[in-house]
């Protein structure tokens, strides 16, 4: 098996948040098409950490903490964020805590980050454009803002 060097977490600016591209993407057990199949991820837009870089391949981590390599190509910048808890979540009309619900979105439910605050974020699911608390979303950093 060849030997690589990735670019770790000071390189390149990872870590950072992004996004499976395609409706079909294979996380492997190193960086090139000839490793292992470890997983098959079949939901485009689900949020993933890039930790690090081997030339056109990516580490990432899953919401579960599972680790393996993707091509670039299967990896958007675009910035989602994946529903956690037992529970469905109150989408807000503003970001209050105390704004009127508009809508509740279902553990494991995926959204566009729009805009992250202090306590919440803003996101869209659909139709549906609201702010969500921010302990309920995976797919962004604790202190994030943007």
């Amino acid at each position: 098996m060849a030997t690589f060097a990735a670019h770790a977490a000071s390189d390149a600016g990872y870590p950072y948040y992004g996004s499976i591209r395609s409706g079909t993407v294979f996380m492997r057990e190193g960086p090139s098409a000839e490793h292992k199949v470890k997983w098959v991820y079949r939901h485009r837009g689900l949020p993933v950490e890039v930790i690090a870089g081997y030339d056109v391949w990516r580490q990432v981590r899953d919401q579960d903490g599972e680790t393996g390599w993707m091509h670039i190509s299967m990896l958007s910048r675009d910035r989602t964020a994946v529903i956690i808890g037992t529970s469905a979540a109150p989408v807000r009309r503003r970001a209050p805590s105390d704004e009127p619900v508009i809508a509740y979105a279902e553990s494991g439910a995926i959204g566009r980050l729009e805009t992250c605050e202090a306590v919440s974020c803003r996101m869209v699911f659909g139709n549906v454009d609201g702010w969500v608390d921010r302990a309920r979303l995976w797919g962004i950093r604790s202190n994030e803002k943007f």
